[in-house]
C-alpha cells in the first residue's frame, strides 16, 4: 500500500475539520450523500451516450449501514466510481477554485474561518469531524481494478488495489467514540436524511439490525433491515403548491453545499413551445471563487430528469455566475454536447427567459431595501458587469445597480432615483470616478455641483467603474456625465464677466502654461472651483482620453495623457500670483498648483522630492 503526503490546502483543511468547521456536524451526511447522488447522476449520462457503458444495468441508489458493534457507518453509491488518479486528485489535492479561494481566505482563527463556510463547500473532507479514520473503496465504471483510499486525517494518505464487484464507491467511517451514539442512531439518520437530503433523485436506504423478543420465549433475534428514507423524486418537478419554504432551503444547501438559507429563489414551469423547469437561487453570500477565471458554474443542466453537465459556463451569462440551481429541458436531445448547447435555439431561449426571470426577481427584492442593501453588497459588481456583456438587458439591469452618492454617506442610490431628486432643470446624471471613495468625495471638482446643490454619483470601483461607466451613455434619456472631462454646470456668471476674467488673468495663464510646458495639455481659468485653488481635468475632445475605454477593455496599458489644469481666480493664491514679479516664486507656484491639484484626485506626482523641495521654499518665505 503506497503512501501519500496530503497536498498542504488539505491539510490545513483537515485541521480546522476537526476543530468542528461546521456548527453541526451532522451536515457532513449531507455532503457524502449530495457526492453520491452527483456519482449517479454522471453515470446515468454516460449509459445513454457512451458507447462503453451503454449495456450498463445498474438500478440507481445511496446506502447508508448503521454498525453499533463495530462502532462505524458506512455510505455508498453504485454510481462513476473513482479510477486511481481520481481518488488522487479529488481525495489528495484541492481541485475546487472555490476551496482554493476559502484556503486563501482562512485567517487562523478557527472561529472567523467557520463563518466562511456559507461561501463554498468542502464536500467529503467534513467527514473527519466525526471520524477517527476513514475508507473509500471505489471501482470506476469500465474499469477492471478497484482501489482503496485510507487516512486518519493527520496528513497523508494510503492508496492500493483491492477487490470490489460493482462500480461505485464506499465510504466506511470509523467513528470517534463520542460520536457513536448519534450516527448509528437510525432515528438519527432518518431525521438528518429527510432534513437535508429528502429530495435526492434516487433512493436512499438505510441498513440496520434490529434486535426482537419473542414474547412467549422471550428468546432474541437479531434482524437485518432495509428501509428507503427520502423521497427520491426531483423537488423541482413537484408542483409549487406542494413545497414549502423549507424544502427549497434544504434542497439550496444540498445542490450547493451552503450552510446559510440562500437570499431568494424563483421555481419555473414553462409549457408551450419550448417545456423546460427551472430553480434558481441567489446565495445570501457571494461564492468565493466568483472572481477567479476558474470558478465553478453553480448551475446544473438536466434534460428530462437525467443529468448532462454541471460544468457548463455558458447555462446563464458571466454575470450571473452567481447563481446556483437548475435547468431541466424536456426538448434537448439526450446527448447535446458543448457546441450544441452554445448553438441550440431551444437553449438559447431558455437562457433568455431565465436571464429576464432572474432579473425580474432581483427587482422585486429591490422593493425590501434592508435585503437589497445585503444582495448589492454582494453583487454590485457582476451586475455593473452585465451593463457591458448584455446590450438586450442592459435597461433592466441598470435599474438594479445601486451607487455610491453626494446625496447620502450612507445609503446608495439607483440611477432612478437620482433622476427623481434632480432639479427639473437638469438634463444629466454627473459621476465622479476613482479608486478612492473619501478622496472622491473631496475632489476640487466637485465644488461646484455642491454649490449647485446637484448630487454627483461616487464611483470607487475604479477597476470596474472607468470601463464599464462610459459604455452607458444614457439612462432613460439622461446622458451620463463624467465631471473630470464635462463642463461645469450652471453659473451665474455671464459670457461677458467671463471674458473680462480671462483677459485679467491671461498674462500669468501664459506663464503658467510656460513653465509646466509638456506637464498639461492646457491652462485656463475656471469658475467650477469655489475653495480650492486648482483643479485637473480631463480634455473630452483627445483622441487618447476617448481611447483610455479601448485600452482599459483590452487589459492594456493606457498611453499617458496630460490633464488641463484650471486655476480659480476668485482664490487668494491665483489673485496674488497674478500680480507677482518674482519668476522664481511664479515657477515654483505653477508646478506646486499642478501637483496640488493631481493630490486632490487621488493621482501620483512626478517627482516627490522636488514637490517637497518647492513647498518647504514656500513656506520658509511665508514665514
Amino acid at each position: 500500500m503506497a503512501k501519500h503526503e496530503f497536498q498542504t490546502e488539505v491539510g490545513q483543511l483537515l485541521k480546522l475539520m476537526t476543530h468542528s468547521l461546521y456548527s453541526n456536524k451532522e451536515i457532513f451526511i449531507r455532503e457524502l450523500v449530495s457526492n453520491a447522488s452527483d456519482a449517479i447522476d454522471k453515470l446515468e449520462y454516460l449509459k445513454l451516450t457512451d458507447e462503453k457503458l451503454k449495456n450498463f444495468t445498474t438500478t440507481p441508489q445511496i446506502n447508508i449501514k448503521l454498525d453499533k458493534e463495530d462502532n462505524s457507518l458506512t455510505i455508498s453509491d453504485n454510481g462513476i466510481g473513482m479510477s486511481e488518479a481520481d481518488l488522487i486528485s479529488s481525495l489528495g489535492t484541492i481541485a475546487k477554485s472555490g476551496t482554493k479561494s476559502f484556503i486563501e481566505s482562512m485567517s487562523g482563527d478557527a472561529k472567523k474561518d467557520s463563518k466562511l463556510i456559507g461561501q463554498f463547500g468542502v464536500g467529503f473532507y467534513s467527514v473527519f469531524m466525526v471520524a477517527d479514520r476513514v475508507d473509500v473503496i471505489s471501482k470506476k465504471a469500465g474499469d477492471e481494478t478497484a482501489f482503496k483510499w485510507s487516512s486518519d486525517g493527520e496528513g497523508s494518505y494510503e492508496l492500493a488495489p483491492c477487490v470490489k464487484d460493482e462500480n461505485g464507491t464506499v465510504i466506511y467511517i470509523k467513528l470517534k467514540d463520542d460520536e457513536v451514539s448519534d450516527y448509528t442512531s437510525r432515528y438519527k439518520i432518518d431525521e438528518i436524511v429527510k432534513k437535508y437530503s429528502n429530495h435526492i433523485a434516487y433512493p436512499i436506504f438505510m441498513n440496520y439490525t434490529e434486535e426482537t423478543e419473542d414474547k412467549d420465549t422471550k428468546e432474541k433475534t437479531v434482524e437485518s433491515k432495509k428501509e428507503q428514507i427520502n423521497e427520491a423524486t426531483a423537488l423541482w418537478t413537484n408542483s409549487k403548491s406542494n413545497l414549502k419554504e423549507e424544502d427549497y432551503y434544504q434542497f439550496y444547501k444540498t445542490i450547493s453545499h451552503d450552510s446559510e438559507n440562500p437570499i431568494l429563489y424563483t421555481h419555473t414551469k414553462a409549457e408551450g413551445v419550448s417545456e423546460y423547469t427551472t430553480l434558481f437561487y441567489i446565495p445570501s453570500k457571494a461564492p468565493m471563487d466568483m472572481y477567479r477565471v476558474d470558478f465553478t458554474p453553480g448551475v446544473k443542466l438536466y434534460v428530462k430528469r437525467v443529468f448532462i453537465t454541471d460544468s457548463e459556463k455558458e447555462l446563464l451569462p458571466m454575470y450571473l455566475r452567481f447563481v446556483r440551481g437548475i435547468i431541466d429541458s424536456e426538448d434537448l436531445p439526450l446527448n447535446v454536447s458543448r457546441e450544441l448547447l452554445q448553438e441550440n435555439k431551444v437553449m438559447a431561449n431558455i437562457k433568455q427567459a431565465s436571464i429576464k426571470k432572474i432579473l425580474s426577481e432581483i427587482k422585486k427584492l429591490s422593493k425590501d431595501e434592508e435585503k437589497y442593501a445585503s444582495f448589492i453588497k454582494e453583487y454590485n459588481r457582476p451586475l455593473k458587469e452585465g451593463v457591458y456583456q448584455d446590450y438586450v438587458n442592459k435597461d433592466a439591469i441598470l435599474e438594479l445597480v445601486r451607487y455610491k452618492s453626494t446625496n447620502d454617506l450612507e445609503k446608495m442610490t439607483s440611477l432612478a432615483q437620482y433622476k427623481e431628486r434632480a432639479d427639473s432643470e437638469q438634463k444629466a446624471i454627473y459621476y465622479i470616478v476613482g479608486g478612492d471613495e473619501k478622496v472622491l468625495r473631496n475632489s476640487p471638482l466637485i465644488e461646484s455641483y455642491k454649490k449647485n446643490n446637484i448630487e454627483v454619483l461616487i464611483l470607487d470601483d475604479r477597476e470596474i467603474d472607468e470601463i464599464i461607466t462610459p459604455s452607458i451613455g444614457s439612462f432613460q434619456e439622461w446622458d451620463l456625465k463624467d465631471i473630470t472631462s464635462c463642463e461645469p454646470p450652471k453659473t451665474e456668471q455671464t459670457e461677458e464677466s467671463k471674458k473680462e476674467v480671462e483677459e485679467k488673468f491671461a498674462l500669468i495663464v501664459e506663464k503658467i502654461k510656460t513653465v509646466l510646458g509638456s506637464s498639461v495639455k492646457d491652462v485656463r481659468t475656471t469658475n467650477r472651483l469655489s475653495d480650492s485653488p486648482s483643479c485637473v481635468v480631463k480634455d473630452s475632445s483627445d483622441p487618447m482620453a476617448s481611447m483610455a475605454h479601448m485600452f482599459k477593455m483590452m487589459g492594456q496599458e493606457v498611453p499617458e495623457s496630460a490633464p488641463i489644469l484650471e486655476i480659480n481666480p476668485d482664490h487668494e493664491i491665483v489673485k496674488k500670483l497674478n500680480t507677482c514679479p518674482d519668476d522664481k516664486m511664479i515657477e515654483d507656484i505653477s508646478y506646486l498648483l499642478l501637483d496640488l491639484a493631481k493630490i486632490s484626485e487621488g493621482m501620483d506626482i512626478k517627482d516627490p522630492i522636488i514637490f517637497t523641495k518647492r513647498l518647504s521654499s514656500i513656506m520658509t518665505k511665508a514665514l
